[in-house]
């Protein structure tokens, strides 16, 4: 997570009743998330001598074990719009860790992260699992994951990146960085890639912060798991799937982040209202 700083949400109280939901719900959780790990892993050993990087059974498991994970949680998903069929990349803002999980279940998708979270206790794990691309930060490496970047798309993966750079406090969208869409106007993909914009709000449980669910700055990672899995009566989450636009139709990987900022922001703001 970024240095991003804002003030943070008020002290979330955990009693007695939220402390027993935070043992009956993390049992399950980390029970469903890392056996189903556990079941990838064994498919991955037929999967890879067979199909390569193509994936064609792992995302499903991935997708079935987030969606079961929100739902012990309580974490109401309501999807809007369809995941595109063309070959392309997605882009979404980005509001806490729960996105993972919430997009996962959404689309079968693979993420792009930080190098970082490669190193990350437990996340590390599934993220590696799961075919998450991790990026570094050094523009030693620039070329190399360009061209890996590229190899990953002609595979026909969905990868799913956040421009934002960062999480947020989940009620407002940063500034787009358009770096990580240069690769798209590659020769070898300019003309066949699309792009499709996603819109994620998180509606805070009635009562509490409206950035009950953002995750910024230097929140603990822990104190917010604790946090959410105690919460009592969940909010809800909305994916909004927008149209996907041809990469050839914009003139550079600026005018392209400009215009993903510009759907994904305005669908916020409206939900929000």
């Amino acid at each position: 997570m970024s240095g991003w700083k804002d003030a943070p949400p008020p002290v979330f109280r955990i009693g007695p009743t939220g402390w027993l939901r935070v043992m009956w719900r993390g049992f399950w959780v980390g029970s469903v998330t890392y056996g189903g790990l556990a079941v990838l892993l064994l498919v991955r050993l037929f999967e890879w001598p067979l199909f390569g990087q193509a994936r064609p059974f792992t995302p499903y498991i991935t997708q079935a074990v987030c969606r079961i994970a929100l739902w012990l949680m309580r974490l109401r998903l309501v999807v809007h719009g369809r995941p595109m069929t063309a070959p392309g990349a997605i882009v979404a803002n980005h509001s806490s860790w729960l996105d993972i999980f919430v997009l996962n279940a959404a689309q079968r998708v693979y993420f792009v992260a930080k190098s970082e979270v490669a190193g990350w206790p437990g996340i590390g794990w599934l993220a590696r699992a799961t075919g998450t691309l991790f990026i570094a930060r050094k523009g030693t490496e620039a070329k190399r994951q360009k061209e890996e970047f590229e190899a990953r798309l002609h595979a026909g993966h969905r990868l799913l990146f956040f421009p934002e750079g960062t999480s947020t406090d989940g009620i407002r969208v940063l500034p787009f960085k358009s770096t990580l869409f240069e690769a798209f106007f590659s020769p070898g993909l300019v003309r066949v890639m699309h792009i499709q914009p996603i819109t994620v709000v998180f509606h805070a449980p009635q009562g509490e912060d409206a950035r009950h669910y953002g995750w910024w700055g230097d929140m603990d990672f822990a104190n917010h798991l604790l946090k959410t899995l105690a919460t009592g009566r969940q909010g809800r989450v909305e994916v909004t799937f927008h149209p996907e636009v041809p990469v050839d139709a914009f003139e550079n990987r600026k005018v392209l982040a400009q215009h993903c900022e510009r759907v994904i922001r305005t669908a916020h703001v409206n939900a929000e209202q």
